[in-house]
């Protein structure tokens, strides 16, 4: 799962949950999201984790041994056993674009094939083709104002601006007056609308990071990242967007020279033809960020102004136009590499519902291998496995397969709708894999009725009840509720709706395109709490993520249980899902909507 500080959401035209789910054309640390799970320890991305907690001595190769081969039910065994592979150190932590992650899914491809599917992909195959690029900033990039009566000033880089790498263009030169818009969001029905009598065609408009604490959080998490920003800059005519750097009291901000260190880090996107990365926003990109001293520079005076209201309670900005113009040129670097989803189905049997699709997805990639880092132990464990994030995801995919081959083997109905098992990459890039999915469809995008996804299930204790995000937003929700009650385990609400979850997987990339889409979790309920806080605060993006952990495989067997149910309960009903009349992102994707 993508953290929360890499929310990269492209909005309106999208395609980040990047670094990003929510923007692929900023500085990592140039977005301001909902909260990481824990805080603590700043990592090499600008975020924090919780310190970890003493950890026992490693087990010996023989426990180690013993403790992955115990006798374990059919049922369980068979799940685990996906998981030792996939999670093993010989995949090395299956990062997008890398030789291992096509292994993985080669891997899944051929359970794909074994449980029954017909293949969805490419050519007649399991396997989705995804040309992907890595793309970075090239060199520091030069930026200059010219006030309307003055002289040329520079800015300078790592002081005044830091420039960004544009994923579609190996040169950005654009000259533009700039105006300040608050934070840049034009949502009226949520009572923000900062472009409300501004005429920002043919300009650059400058915004604050982040988003008003009073929006819910998953407006808010949406709101808040850069990709958003830059596509309603586009949709008013903006010919490019850049950021503001603000002083914040958390101890999550980065300071602005730490920013401009990092001003060439390695980004991916999936590629276009010409091999340049995809961005929803080809008129407007993300230019890069000012600091406060830039800041200054462009808007004089005017500024403090603006600085003093940012410590009220609920600010709120007026729109200013600077005296003068801004040049910004960079230019960005492309290395292209490539990827697979990949994709299996079992065709629907009703004639007048066949052709209506429901997806079910999960991400078979991870994040690879950390850096090895000075003052580290040599020696030091640095894959990723994923076993939890997300393989154990992958897992009940293929074990929800053959439940539903197995079930029709045996004499069962095939479901009436079109079932599409859709294992993607790139999740933790930005949701690379699933964008690229929801704008190259192998089937008619508008067959796609639901996406029900399978993200870092944590299966550490037994569960109680079940978390369904964006479930209350569509016709899904009562769906969901029935198959979920039937296996005994009760509903619960988000109980962390300031991370923002429903925006953060592979599931948002099909909300963009219209479809009710929900993502699963077990509850937190009993032990679940704990359960949850310990792994995001000591293991999650880490390699204590591995077959060490107390894996629960009863529960895994549950939690696919729990996923069958709800599949077949959308794939077998009368009407197709629709959006709970005016729900926001229902309403802003113009998907079908209840009366």
């Amino acid at each position: 799962m993508l953290r929360s500080a890499t929310l990269a959401v492209l909005a309106l035209s999208t395609s980040a949950l990047s670094t990003s789910a929510l923007s692929q054309t900023v500085p990592p640390a140039a977005t301001q999201a909902a909260p990481a799970p824990a805080t603590g320890q700043t990592t090499q991305e600008g975020t924090q984790q919780a310190p970890a907690t003493p950890t026992p001595p490693p087990l010996n190769p023989a426990e180690l041994n013993a403790k992955r081969t115990a006798p374990l039910l059919a049922d369980q065994a068979a799940m685990k056993a996906h998981v030792l592979f996939l999670a093993s150190d010989a995949m090395k932590g299956r990062e997008a674009g890398s030789p291992e992650f096509d292994i993985a899914a080669q891997y899944v491809a051929a359970q794909f094939y074994a449980a029954g599917l017909k293949p969805g992909g490419d050519n007649g195959g399991y396997l989705q083709r995804v040309p992907l690029t890595t793309y970075r900033a090239a060199e520091k990039g030069t930026a200059s104002w010219t006030p309307r009566r003055g002289t040329v000033q520079p800015l300078v880089f790592g002081e005044d601006i830091v420039t960004s790498a544009v994923p579609d263009r190996a040169e950005t030169n654009v000259t533009a007056p700039v105006v300040f818009v608050g934070y840049g969001i034009d949502a009226p029905s949520l009572g923000q609308a900062d472009y409300k009598g501004v005429d920002v065609r043919g300009k650059i408009v400058a915004v604050l990071p982040g988003s008003p604490a009073r929006l819910g959080g998953e407006e808010r998490a949406f709101f808040g990242s850069a990709g958003t920003k830059a596509a309603l800059a586009a949709a008013h005519g903006a010919v490019g967007l850049i950021q503001i750097d603000m002083p914040r009291a958390s101890g999550r901000r980065r300071p602005f020279a730490m920013l401009a260190r990092g001003f060439d880090a390695p980004r991916m996107t999936w590629a276009g033809p010409e091999g340049r990365g995809s961005t929803p926003t080809p008129t407007t990109p993300v230019l890069g960020t000012l600091s406060q001293s830039g800041t200054a520079k462009l808007f004089g005076a005017a500024w403090a102004r603006v600085m003093k209201a940012s410590e009220a309670t609920t600010p709120r900005y007026k729109p200013i136009a600077a005296a003068g113009t801004l040049t910004i040129a960079s230019k960005t670097s492309f290395a292209p590499a490539a990827s697979s989803n990949v994709i299996g189905i079992i065709p629907g049997s009703d004639p007048a519902l066949k052709d209506q699709v429901v997806v079910l997805s999960a991400h078979l990639d991870h994040i690879g291998v950390s850096p090895e880092r000075p003052g580290a132990q040599p020696g030091a464990d640095r894959i990723n496995n994923g076993a939890l994030d997300n393989a154990i995801g992958i897992a009940s995919l293929i074990e929800e397969a053959k439940r539903f081959t197995g079930d029709i083997a045996k004499g069962s109905t095939a479901p009436r709708r079109t079932i599409m098992f859709l294992a993607v990459t790139g999740e933790e890039k930005g949701l690379v894999g699933s964008d690229y999915f929801a704008n190259h469809s192998t089937v008619p995008l508008a067959n796609i009725v639901a996406d029900v996804n399978l993200d870092m299930p944590i299966l550490l204790y037994p569960f109680e009840d079940m978390i369904v995000y964006g479930a209350e937003r569509s016709t899904l929700g009562p769906i969901v509720r029935k198959a979920v009650n039937s296996v005994n385990v009760d509903l619960s609400p988000d109980p962390m709706p300031e991370e923002a979850i429903f925006v953060r997987s592979d599931h948002f990339r099909f909300v963009q395109k219209g479809v009710p889409s929900v993502f699963l979790w077990p509850g937190q309920k009993g032990p679940g709490k704990a359960a949850v806080a310990d792994f995001m605060g000591n293991r999650y993006h880490r390699p204590g993520d591995d077959l060490a952990q107390p894996i629960l495989w009863d529960q895994g067997v549950r939690f696919v249980g729990v996923n069958y149910a709800i599949a077949r309960e959308i794939a077998d009903g009368d009407q197709r899902p629709v959006w709970n009349k005016g729900d926001y992102f229902g309403t802003l994707y113009k998907g079908p909507m209840a009366k």
